[in-house]
């Protein structure tokens, strides 16, 4: 127990270094009267659209509240779950506020900084990305020790091994609330950026010819605005959740695995949060070592990021094996390499991602190159990096999931499926996702400081400044368009790991469910039975007969991967819906006011704001109820096989579908700043307008539909974890 003191310092840690930062950022100067009041109206739109959104997700979740209260009056669910869930919706919505408040004061600043030096603006806009990374782990891990600590006060269990494993089962419900925040940021979010983005660039860029950012353009503002509430809010949201989600379904694995030894079996719970905990000091390290000189490169630049996000990674995996031995696991060796392979799995991934998304690397100036036959030439060699991407990832994933399985039981390939292999491999899995996830508190920097330096240079071309300024800061948000992809592809890869981490602890919530219930009997087909308590994964994999010949499971694995095309085709409908009207909105401008493209008269930005603020909260409903209401359905409909196949379904298509997106967006959006920085013609040519179709395409792709499929994948799984007592109790078939 005295280990677990370590999590809720490391967060606490956390916090009062993103404090600091925060602070420091707050005393930098934010530039010219002009820069201070773009910022504002920036500042301004995304607090409007976030309090609009949170009135929306307010209303869903006391509904949902409201649910899981019937369901515990009936004796259907725990009665601590309707509070999990509400606490985990709110820190996850908190810990995107505080990151987008904190973006919209560092744009400003990181644009008046590079005036002075390059290295001054990575500095601030990269500090100011750490603050988002650093209050997701803290809240993170706040969040987890507060309710471990409730629960166990609470909890009253005369069986220890039981209590930890209700304790366990419980603290994963609270995902859920995360994640369906995160799916409303996310996708909220996503369509309103977009929406802006595509209508500034097709009539601004494609059809005016002015430059992007221009004052001129009345979308621009709105453009500005959603970098934050979509990149910034809604990726904060997105892994906040599946940091939690990593954590606590290796703890509820633990739980179970070692559930007849119960000082092994707390060491078990407790290993992902302290592995979570160091990584938090870690982070803090790697965000000191990230430093350029002042005539860096794009790549220079890229090679700084990684200097600090590398050192992390490769002090954790020294820490694990201490870690782990300390805590007294048999096997420490072996689980430790599993951690190092989620590790080196999520470099990897990023790795892959920024050779095929980097317009330093082939693949983005073979885009850039095919633009100078036109749009159609740069859609087609987009998908079709977009559809090679995908290999890299995918192998990783695979390789990650045998080796740490394999790690975990010691490479007993002779038996590793006997039911205590079977456990131990799974628990192995589940923290290889927390090693992936380990370091997020400086990943996720780096994530953030994209969005931050992409409007660091639309407040300088707004502001009129000197030209070298825009140059310095189109390097940085050359470099940001990489990071946020890696970013992504980073997300995806953990949303793997972890959702078959949640596959499997959904498995555990059915135990606990029948339980609830009083079935305390598995009763095979054969006459022999096994009590509840004591059944092992392969018992009930058996019991539910989840095999591939089970047509449930069959019906299942289909609508898994149709959700996450009718997913995919729905956010993307909603972002063209919402662009259209944008487009219409700024020719409507630009035609009837003529003095606005001579700059006499200055454009509705509000206008536009409001069209991409109304467009998302109408549109992100749908969706995002839709992947609430499936799994429950497909539970009540085909009972707990039929989820099985639902989640399985949904996460292979679904983690395949969304590095194809994110890889295909981030490669067409360099390719048109590649042709910006002055090649092949640079902006204004044939080529460049041809790429800049070719980036509207993406947008969506990779900002809006395909970041929302890793928590689509985890949202499912938790609806079914949450609605498991439900499942247990009806099913019609």
């Amino acid at each position: 127990m005295n280990y677990f003191y370590l999590v809720p310092i490391a967060s606490i840690a956390a916090l009062l270094c993103a404090f600091y930062f925060f602070r420091s950022l707050m005393k930098k100067d934010e530039g010219t009267p002009k820069m201070k009041t773009i910022a504002g109206f920036i500042r301004e739109g995304a607090m409007s659209y976030l309090k609009q959104q949170y009135k929306v997700v307010i209303i869903v979740f006391i509904i949902l509240s409201l649910i899981f209260v019937t369901m515990s009056f009936f004796g259907l669910q725990n009665k601590w779950v309707p509070f999990a869930f509400l606490t985990g919706g709110f820190f996850s919505g908190l810990a995107g506020f505080f990151g987008m408040k904190t973006a919209t004061y560092a744009s400003a600043r990181t644009a008046n900084a590079v005036q002075k030096s390059l290295n001054s603006g990575l500095r601030i806009a990269f500090r100011s990305g750490a603050v988002m990374g650093l209050v997701v782990v803290g809240l993170a891990l706040l969040d987890i020790s507060l309710w471990y600590l409730i629960l166990d006060f609470f909890v009253d269990n005369a069986d220890h091994g039981h209590k930890l494993i209700m304790i366990t089962t419980t603290m994963l419900t609270f995902g859920m609330g995360a994640s369906t925040q995160a799916l409303f940021a996310r996708v909220g979010g996503g369509i309103y950026t977009k929406a802006a983005d595509v209508g500034a660039d097709l009539v601004g860029k494609v059809e005016t010819g002015i430059p992007e950012d221009d004052p001129r353009n009345p979308a621009t503002i709105a453009d500005n605005v959603g970098d934050n509430v979509g990149d910034v809010a809604g990726m904060g949201a997105d892994l906040y959740e599946s940091y939690c989600g990593s954590i606590l379904s290796t703890a509820a694995l633990g739980a179970s695995a070692f559930a007849l030894n119960p000082t092994m079996q707390e060491n078990a719970v407790f290993a992902p949060m302290l592995i979570a905990a160091i990584g938090v000091f870690l982070s803090i390290l790697g965000i000191y070592l990230v430093k350029t000189k002042e005539d860096a490169t794009v790549k220079q630049l890229m090679d700084s990021l990684n200097r600090g996000v590398n050192i992390s990674a490769l002090f954790i995996a020294i820490f694990t094996f201490g870690i782990l031995y300390i805590l007294g696991f048999s096997n420490w060796i072996g689980l430790s390499f599993s951690v190092i392979t989620g590790l080196l799995a999520g470099i990897i991934i990023g790795q892959g991602t920024e050779y095929f998304t980097s317009s330093s690397h082939k693949p983005a100036i073979e885009i850039a190159n095919s633009a100078k036959t036109g749009p159609a030439t740069v859609i087609i060699s987009g998908l079709g990096t977009g559809f090679i991407s995908t290999v890299i990832p995918v192998l990783s994933i695979v390789v990650a999931i045998l080796i740490a399985y394999l790690s975990a039981i010691r490479f007993d390939v002779a038996n590793m499926l006997t039911a205590e292999n079977v456990s131990m491999g799974l628990y192995g899995i589940a923290i290889a996702a927390v090693g992936m996830l380990s370091t997020l508190g400086i990943t996720l920097a780096t994530d953030a400081y994209g969005p931050i330096a992409d409007n660091a240079g639309g407040i300088a071309e707004m502001s009129g400044l000197d030209p070298e300024v825009r140059r310095r800061t189109d390097m940085l948000d050359s470099l940001g368009n990489t990071t946020a992809a890696t970013g992504k592809g980073f997300a995806i890869g953990s949303a793997a790991l972890t959702g078959l981490a949640l596959l499997a602890s959904y498995v555990e919530e059915i135990r606990v469910a029948l339980l609830r219930v009083n079935d305390n009997v598995l009763e095979f087909a054969d006459g022999h039975t096994v009590d509840v308590a004591k059944a092992s994964f392969v018992d009930f994999m058996n019991y539910y007969q989840v095999t591939l010949m089970n047509p449930k499971v069959l019906a299942g694995i289909f609508l898994g991967s149709m959700m996450v095309f009718l997913f995919c085709g729905l956010t993307m409908n909603a972002v063209g819906r919402t662009a259209r009207n944008m487009v219409e909105e700024v020719r409507y401008q630009f035609r009837e006011f003529k003095g606005i493209l001579t700059g006499e008269d200055t454009p509705d930005y509000a206008r536009c704001v409001s069209i991409s603020t109304k467009g998302a909260q109408r549109e992100m409903l749908f969706p995002s109820l839709l992947a609430v209401t499936v799994p429950i359905v497909t539970g009540l409909i085909m009972g707990v096989s039929g989820v099985m196949g639902l989640l399985a379904g949904g996460l292979g298509t679904g983690f395949v579908m969304a590095i194809f997106m994110a890889n295909s967006g981030g490669a067409w959006d360099n390719a048109k700043k590649y042709i910006e920085m002055g090649n092949l013609g640079g902006k204004g040519s044939h080529a460049h307008k041809a790429a800049v179709v070719g980036d509207t395409v993406g947008d969506p792709f990779k900002d809006t539909s395909g970041p929302s499929l890793n928590i689509l994948i985890k949202l499912m799984s938790m609806v079914s974890i949450v609605m498991a007592g439900l499942t247990v109790a009806w099913s019609l078939l």
